[in-house]
């Protein structure tokens, strides 16, 4: 403690580097280290201009360039604070906009020239300098959001994200700024958007600055600086004020797992592995071609804690994805015997990115009360959304990529052969509580030759688009969380490229199209108009089932329930193009059914087959319970009723198997 008080009494001037900053760094417990790494507009003995400072202790020597001194390597040399390996220099008269770049001189006397890792602004590609500029100077206006934000991470409450990757929602008309729409008319354009469908939140894909377009964001060179592709830092903050003021929650895409082996980036930075695992067993994907942070590595860890941090609390967005974590936890993921190197127990768990992950949720969670961190977990380790403390990941949510898999599986299954498939329609139900789960139908579903939603639907079109409306029906209804890549939602043909703008025109030229997208709007109203759909997402009391077995005629029924048992819902899905008039089912307790949604309406696109009026239950047995009603179905069918909840009596149940018995004799 002593010695943590001597270094704070260090006196700098407020932007530089002190001991205790470097002390904290070294333990990768700095969570603001971006305030003084990269470039900072400051003044020093009444002279404006801007500090630099950056991480390179395996370097020789390094100085800052740029426009300024004419890209001159000998100008402006920087000098290391201590043994930090930190090196700094303030440059008067360097002003907002400057480009500059630091070039680092290797022990063999190698030179490289690289852009800032903590730098907020670059150029846009091909070019790749840092730009000087500030980011403390927006106004924000979101203050009544971020005081309710502790809302958004409640697991009881209603969530529909809708995934989004704005370089190619919309193009320029005239192909202007390279086909990019800018932040702040993103903002307007896409918030009323979201706000007529009825999503609560977007997803963000590819924010953070990469240079390759195609990546579509993955292949990250600049963690702390927003795309320039669409404008600069402050028109991202404005895009995601705009976007709270509207009532929309923004969730960024964040990728951990590994970054590119461009010359200008993170990798061998200061002529050493310095981000990387020195090892190549551990330090590269061979699939991937890039290279994997050294976890384990204090300065490390802080450069990507603090930059989770960075966004959440700097640019005010209330959520992470975290891209790849499985990639994170298995030392063999994506290589052959041979290309990885076992933990110290001889198992292939990467104890290191383990311990990575529960700190940075631990941190963010404490520091940032609300955010939500959601991982893309693709195997079945324990514990992703479990606290830390009892051996979980504390993330909040996890997509729920079983489901995805098993569920578009049985989709592209023609009815005829899909009672085969039966189990991969049910058995999420089996695991539907042991994660708090995100129902994922993402971009990564409809890229790479796998085809738009609509054409993974089998028959002819009718069929398609019938096929589709039942799938999505029944995402709506299973419980978890919900998310729809963009142009799913009005069955856009063809499929996803990030080179060319969603087909809008399908909206206005192709009926079909058009009721498809009115039929998703009105489920996501319902979805977050029902509390039966919600507020019990967490737990086995919100559901029951009626007939999950029903494999011959490709139908389930089930019911979600709300915590006072009033206005319940019962649902009948039936996956077949067969029409079924008068059709039995059983119900949970006695009481009226009132039909509140079904989606074989003309304006959906469907064959109406409505259930108008209150279906009163009678005791009649069936589907094992003492209850049931009779109501049509339409081909590939939804039909929703609505209930109160009454647990039946004793002598009811005994009266109904008598009725039961009495009907089937005459």
């Amino acid at each position: 403690m002593k010695e943590k008080e001597e270094l704070m009494k260090e006196k700098r001037p407020a932007h530089r580097l002190t001991s205790y900053d470097v002390y904290l760094f070294s333990l990768g417990r700095h969570y603001e280290i971006y305030k003084k790494m990269g470039a900072h507009l400051c003044e020093e003995d009444g002279k404006a201009g801007t500090y630099f400072a950056v991480w390179a202790p395996g370097a020789a020597g390094v100085s800052v360039v740029g426009d300024f001194n004419n890209w001159d390597v000998s100008a402006h040399p920087m000098e290391v604070y201590g043994d930090s390996g930190i090196y700094e220099l303030f440059v008067p008269d360097v002003g907002k906009g400057e480009l500059y770049k630091y070039v680092i001189t290797h022990k063999n006397g190698h030179i490289c020239y690289k852009a800032d890792p903590y730098g907020n602004l670059c150029q846009v590609r091909p070019d790749n300098a840092s730009v000087v500029t500030s980011i403390s100077d927006y106004a924000w206006t979101d203050d009544p959001w971020q005081k309710n934000k502790k809302k958004a991470v409640d697991v009881n409450q209603p969530m529909s994200i809708y995934e989004v990757h704005i370089g190619s929602w919309k193009k320029t008309l005239d192909g202007s700024n390279h086909g990019f729409l800018d932040y702040r008319t993103l903002a307007h354009q896409l918030a009323e958007y979201v706000r007529y469908m009825g999503y609560t939140h977007v997803e963000l894909i590819g924010i953070a600055e990469h240079p390759l377009d195609g990546s579509w964001g993955y292949q990250v060179t600049g963690y702390y600086a927003p795309t320039s592709r669409y404008g600069t830092p402050e028109d991202f903050m404005y895009f995601v004020d705009y976007m709270h003021s509207q009532g929309i929650g923004v969730i960024l895409d964040w990728v951990p797992a590994h970054f590119p082996r461009d010359e200008h980036a993170l990798g061998r930075f200061d002529g050493t592995p310095l981000y990387e695992h020195p090892d190549p067993r551990r330090g590269e994907h061979p699939d991937w071609g890039t290279y994997i942070f050294n976890y384990a590595k204090p300065e490390v860890s802080n450069f990507l804690v603090a930059n989770a941090l960075f966004w959440l609390e700097c640019f005010h967005v209330d959520g992470l994805r975290v891209d790849a974590v499985a990639s994170m936890l298995y030392l063999d993921y994506g290589k052959s015997d041979g290309q990885w190197l076992p933990n110290k127990d001889g198992g292939n768990e990467n104890y290191e990115a383990i311990e990575f992950l529960k700190h940075l949720n631990s941190i963010i969670h404490h520091r940032v009360p609300g955010a939500m961190m959601i991982a893309e977990e693709s195997t079945a380790w324990p514990k992703v959304t479990g606290q830390p403390i009892d051996g979980g990941l504390g993330f909040t949510f996890k997509w729920n990529m079983g489901w995805m898999n098993d569920f578009l599986e049985y989709m592209k299954v023609d009815p005829y052969f899909r009672h085969y498939d039966h189990h991969k329609l049910t058995f999420s139900f089996e695991y539907m509580y042991s994660e708090k789960y995100i129902l994922v139908l993402s971009h990564d579903e409809v890229v790479h030759m796998k085809g738009s939603m609509i054409h993974k639907m089998p028959g002819e079109t009718w069929q398609k688009f019938g096929n589709l409306r039942v799938a999505y029906g029944f995402m709506m209804a299973h419980p978890g969380k919900k998310l729809l890549f963009m142009g799913q939602d009005f069955a856009q043909i063809r499929e996803w490229s990030e080179e060319r703008s969603l087909d809008w025109f399908l909206l206005d030229n192709e009926p079909d199209h058009r009721r498809l997208n009115n039929y998703w709007r009105d489920l996501q109203h319902f979805y977050t108009g029902q509390p039966a759909l919600y507020e019990l997402d967490d737990s086995d009391k919100g559901f029951r089932w009626i007939n999950g077995g029903d494999s011959d005629r490709n139908m389930l029924t089930f019911c979600r329930m709300t915590k006072d048992r009033k206005n319940c819902l019962m649902f009948h899905f039936n996956f077949s193009p067969v029409e079924y008039k008068d059709f039995r089912s059983g119900v949970l307790c006695p009481g009226e059914y009132v039909e509140v949604f079904n989606n074989s309406r003309e304006e959906y696109g469907g064959r109406p087959m409505l259930n108008e009026g209150k279906r009163q239950a009678e005791p009649i047995e069936w589907d094992g319970k003492p209850y049931s009603i009779e109501y049509d179905v339409p081909a590939f069918g939804m039909v929703v009723f609505q209930f109160d909840y009454t647990a039946p009596s004793r002598k009811k149940r005994r009266g109904s198997s008598r009725r039961k018995r009495r009907a089937v004799k005459e």
